[in-house]
């Protein structure tokens, strides 16, 4: 009975020792004294050690810095008058010593139990080295962040200053000019509209350019850390979202830009022949690479296939809405686009499956800078479909749209024309 007994005693050793051993943390037991009495591989590996004789027989302080070593012992003191299971350091950061002096920070997790009449204490120590490092790294990216609001904020509050001057010289003009009501009051409109055209512009501005403003400042960040010559693939790959961050800068500049000549008068439309399906085709194979997963364009003509537009005007027309078709439905959407000549008229519908528009979104949905109420999440200027109302109007054409919540969208071009040429 004693050799089964012992035998069973010495497999219990056995699974202890596995799992004291091969145990993926630091693991350390010591006696009511603060002596160290056995400690695993882990936490030899942890501290910088290769014997556990080396440690064993050792206070505890031995693998604290010498600063904390007072009160360490005082805590000691008190857990061993009421020893329980629970965290330690609780509200403060605890560092451990390694054998050459550098230190780390830790977490240490305390449990206890009593052995022959003694009193045992087991500390499970993690090493959050790399953890602190995300947290500084991360501590610093939203220092900086801050530091480029402040920035926008200072450039909000130096506009409305702008504009408050703007307009006390307004109301000077109005004292001066009693008999020039008329011209007094469009000029009013006129401020109030870019008043309002400026809290739009900064609404929209201070969201959309800190997006990829903040990527670029993350990836930025992250490359830096990317040194060694294996870590190609990582560098890369921020590298790829830096350039697509100041691609969509870029967008939204030219977007501004746009606005800016058609205001001006400075876009005209160059009407020449050329073949719409065609034209039509190259720009559904173009954004077919940027769909989402499983979308699909597919592209339909009826009619005659040569007219007389501006290509280049039609071609951003086209490439907005099926752009906006694209972003605003689901991966695996159908996307439709479908062209007719006919009667001397060019009609082209462009009709997705997406989150659509409401009724209230629809009365303003061509006005500069408006977005609709369930796509502010989505990345966007709200200028979009103001150019693209413009351009259609410099062909002489019309767009309108019917629109339904959660049952998708669909835009109608229409142009009229003296003549279609048949291919």
């Amino acid at each position: 009975m004693d050799n089964i007994e012992r035998e069973i005693a010495i497999k219990e050793s056995d699974r202890f020792q596995a799992l004291f051993q091969y145990a993926s943390m630091g693991i350390l037991v010591a006696n009511g004294k603060g002596v160290i009495v056995m400690v695993n591989n882990f936490l030899l590996k942890q501290f910088g050690y290769f014997d556990p004789l080396e440690l064993q027989g050792k206070k505890i302080e031995t693998l604290i810095p010498a600063r904390y070593h007072q009160r360490h012992v005082g805590h000691r003191s008190e857990y061993e008058i009421n020893p329980r299971p629970r965290s330690m350091g609780l509200g403060f950061d605890l560092y451990g010593l390694k054998k050459d002096g550098t230190e780390i920070p830790v977490e240490i997790s305390l449990s206890n139990f009593i052995s022959n009449d003694e009193h045992f204490t087991i500390a499970f120590i993690s090493d959050i080295s790399k953890r602190k490092e995300i947290e500084n790294a991360v501590l610093s990216q939203k220092e900086q962040l801050a530091s480029i609001n402040s920035k926008i904020e200072g450039l909000n509050n130096e506009l409305e200053e702008k504009v408050e001057l703007r307009t006390n010289q307004l109301q000077q003009t109005l004292q001066q000019l009693q008999e020039s009501k008329d011209e007094l009051s469009k000029a009013l409109s006129k401020e109030k509209e870019l008043s309002d055209l400026k809290s739009r512009f900064v609404s929209m501005a201070s969201h959309e350019f800190r997006t990829p403003l903040s990527t670029i400042l993350s990836s930025a960040s992250l490359v830096a850390k990317y040194t060694q010559t294996d870590e190609q693939a990582k560098r890369d790959k921020h590298i790829m979202r830096i350039k697509s961050s100041v691609s969509n800068l870029t967008d939204l500049l030219n977007e501004f830009l746009s606005i800016g000549k058609i205001e001006d008068g400075k876009v005209m439309a160059h009407m020449v022949e050329f073949n719409i399906k065609e034209l039509l085709q190259s720009i559904c194979n173009e954004l077919q690479v940027i769909a989402k997963p499983r979308q699909k364009i597919v592209l339909t003509h009826a009619g005659d296939t040569l007219i007389t537009l501006d290509p280049s005007l039609l071609r951003n027309v086209l490439i907005n809405l099926l752009s906006n078709a694209i972003k605003f439905s689901p991966e695996g959407g159908f996307i439709s686009v479908a062209s007719t000549t006919k009667n001397k008229s060019i009609s082209l519908c462009i009709k997705d499956t997406g989150m659509g528009i409401s009724a209230e979104d629809q009365e303003h949905l061509f006005e500069r800078f408006f977005r609709g109420k369930n796509a502010t999440n989505i990345q966007g200027t709200g200028l979009g479909l103001h150019i693209v109302s413009k351009y259609i109007e410099l062909m002489n054409g019309q767009i309108n749209f019917e629109s339904e919540l959660e049952k998708g969208t669909e835009f109608i071009v229409t142009f009229k024309q003296d003549k279609i040429v048949k291919a």
